[in-house]
């Protein structure tokens, strides 16, 4: 771009000479408070990312749903359990126990007990007739809020010792009141008063075959597999071969995984025999096999590490991770292999990246376009040819070996972000915490949960969320997030806003708002703009399903009557804000549900109303509610326009007693007369 010749100088005089070429950017200066400036001539493309707090930033922000939840489970998820369910052998005897209206069902992992349980209360309840109980609730002092079937899900050892035969009988008896039943599923290391013996029904699972077989003719019915491949893939299911495996592996989740493994042979038109071989490898005693024969090759070992590490994510990221993981296992390993003898011709190629990855088990899958930030990019997601291979690797690799966490801990965070990294390695690591004990399992979090970057503190967000899926967790996730929400340090309780903005949150939306109302509380922090941010995407997080709506919508109408300066009220302000000029979530802002202030009046006159007449009463947020419900008025759509009559008469009905709405009832009555929006001095 030329320099111009009608700059002016500080004092706003005009000037016409141009600086001459040979000095144009002497003692120049410019100062930007946001944005960026350029001297000197710019060729080629220049990208600015307006808004972006930085790089860093570019986080994954998909709200993940939970398997385990406390509060009513939604009809669709319980609906889509049971499509495949099979009725397992006990499922007459309990049934005929639930009579009772108390029914204790003792199982293993993995046995298919919790989709049992969910049968039996939609025989009498219907699929949206389920509300889910927490694991440590004290069932001596709990009572049944109408009827209703209820399910408790991996009793706790603290919930389990008060309940006696007695206290049994006494719930039997509330339940029957309340026209309302309950199960209880319990683990097998959890120990019982003997006198509840008689309540108890030990599960057996559904034969893994049946479980097969059932998965895939619902595929079929919902158009997954065509008739035709329905048909061959029923057929190889019944070859000596499948059975003979159905038969090693008798749980439900292995017919799951026989099913999925033949529609996805079906479909790519694959030999079945690489369905068993991919079951096979992905097994424990295949994981420990190829971790030990891979001891001695640092180079198999980090990209075994990376693959199960960042599943299914692009080739460059998993070679970059390598790269990365590499010298910190040859540095593990100790000085004499970390230098190494030189060889008289060494390799300085090295070897084909498909072919180190053939060398340990894994492949190049389809290439796909990326989700998100990486949506204009295509994608080369790299993956383990076995099922469940990346999550039985990392579980060994993480846990039972000496430093290897720590290890992957500090690769994790040497490695220059890319989106995705935070959901996947997240949920991985999540899902290998599952296994760990002791108290060290949440406290190698701490770092990450701590940290300046978004990304890091998602990535602790989404393992947490993976862990409290896990009933036996629940109340240590519980406790750590309890603590981390009274934290000094404003990036912790950031974390505990990002974990509220998940499957955590939606599992226990009423906890989850008492958080956000905790680290909204806490001191000072470097992180205020960061706290805001994590705060009002949990909020639009919750705000995904309905049935949270009213009690997001309560809290926000709490914050905005809290005094004006804090962070509860500039929440509170950017959220009826949103609502009344556009939408909350904002567009832009990750959430299927956008909710304008039209969406209120109609679905929610009562919580609106409360909400307008605190906004309007607000000097931060009367412009824009007034804007908002001028702009309602003249809606073509009938029905907003029909509703707002009626909540314009009851917002009438407060004006005697809120200042702001008789300003905006004269305001209003102003624009009508006149044809003009102008305000009107209070």
């Amino acid at each position: 771009m030329p320099p111009r010749t009608d700059a002016r100088d500080e004092a706003g005089a005009e000037t016409t000479q141009a600086p001459g070429p040979e000095n144009s950017f002497r003692d120049n200066q410019q100062r930007v408070d946001r944005g960026m400036a350029f001297m000197g001539g710019v060729e080629g493309d220049v990208f600015f990312l307006a808004g972006a707090e930085s790089l860093d930033e570019a986080v994954t922000e998909r709200i993940l749903k939970p398997r385990l939840r406390e509060g009513p489970y939604p009809a669709a998820e319980v609906r889509e359990r049971l499509d495949v369910f099979v009725e397992p052998p006990t499922y007459t005897r309990c049934r005929k126990a639930l009579d009772s209206h108390v029914l204790v069902v003792r199982a293993r992992g993995r046995t298919g007990v919790s989709t049992t349980a969910f049968a039996l209360l939609a025989e009498r309840y219907g699929v949206d007739g389920i509300t889910g109980l927490d694991p440590l609730a004290n069932l001596t002092t709990w009572r049944p809020k109408g009827s209703r079937g209820y399910l408790l899900q991996g009793l706790s050892q603290t919930a389990a010792d008060p309940l006696n035969e007695v206290a049994l009988r006494g719930l039997a008896d509330l339940l029957r009141r309340s026209g309302a039943h309950l199960i209880i599923t319990v683990a097998e290391g959890t120990v019982m008063v003997p006198d509840t013996e008689p309540w108890q029904v030990t599960h057996l699972p559904s034969l893994s075959g049946d479980v097969a077989a059932k998965r895939l003719r619902t595929m079929a019915e919902t158009d997954k597999l065509t008739g035709p491949q329905m048909a061959r893939a029923l057929e190889h299911l019944a070859s000596r071969e499948f059975t003979d495996y159905l038969r090693a592996h008798p749980l439900p989740g292995d017919g799951a995984d026989v099913a999925e493994g033949l529609r996805e042979a079906a479909v790519s038109e694959t030999s079945v025999g690489s369905v068993l071989e991919d079951l096979r490898v992905g097994s424990v005693s295949a994981a420990r096999a190829a971790l030990a024969e891979s001891r001695h090759n640092a180079d198999s070992l980090s990209l075994m590490a990376a693959v199960a590490l960042l599943p299914r994510q692009d080739r460059t990221l998993i070679e970059q991770f390598t790269a990365v993981v590499r010298p910190l296992m040859l540095e593990r390993a100790g000085p004499d292999q970390a230098t190494g003898s030189q060889p008289e011709r060494p390799d300085v190629l090295g070897q084909v990246f498909e072919d180190r990855l053939a060398a340990v088990g894994a492949r190049l899958l389809t290439p796909e376009f990326g989700s998100g930030s990486r949506s204009r990019y295509p994608v080369q997601p790299v993956g383990f040819s076995g099922r469940h291979r990346s999550e039985t690797l990392l579980r060994h690799l993480w846990l039972d070996y000496e430093g290897m966490a720590q290890l992957l801990w500090k690769a994790l965070d040497s490695l220059p972000h890319q989106s995705g990294v935070d959901l996947t390695a997240g949920r991985a690591i999540g899902r290998a915490l599952t296994y760990a004990t002791g108290p060290s399992t949440l406290r190698q979090l701490v770092p990450f949960a701590a940290a300046s970057t978004r990304w890091r503190r998602r990535l602790v967000a989404f393992a947490l969320g993976e862990m409290v899926q896990h009933a036996a967790l629940t109340g240590v996730v519980r406790d750590q997030l309890r603590q981390w929400s009274r934290a000094r340090s404003g990036f912790v309780r950031c974390t505990v806003a990002e974990t509220c903005a998940g499957s955590y949150g939606l599992a226990r939306p009423a906890a989850a708002l008492r958080l956000l109302d905790a680290v909204l509380d806490g001191p000072d922090t470097e992180a205020e703009r960061s706290l805001r941010t994590a705060v009002a995407f949990a909020l639009g997080a919750l705000l995904t399903e309905e049935a949270n709506h009213t009690i997001v919508f309560d809290k926000v109408a709490e914050w905005l009557a809290s005094e004006s300066g804090t962070r509860r009220h500039a929440v509170a302000a950017h959220v009826v804000e949103s609502v009344s000029l556009s939408t909350f979530p904002q567009q832009g802002s990750t959430g299927a549900a956008r909710l304008s202030l039209s969406d209120m009046l109609v679905d929610y006159p009562e919580e609106a109303l409360r909400l307008v007449v605190l906004a309007l009463d607000d000097p931060a947020t009367y412009e824009a509610t007034t804007k908002g419900l001028l702009l309602i008025e003249e809606d073509t759509d009938p029905r907003h326009r029909t509703d707002f009559a009626s909540f314009l008469t009851a917002l009438a009905g407060m004006a005697h007693r809120h200042r702001g709405v008789i300003r905006f009832m004269l305001r209003r009555h102003r624009t009508r007369t006149t044809g003009t929006d102008e305000g009107i001095a209070s």
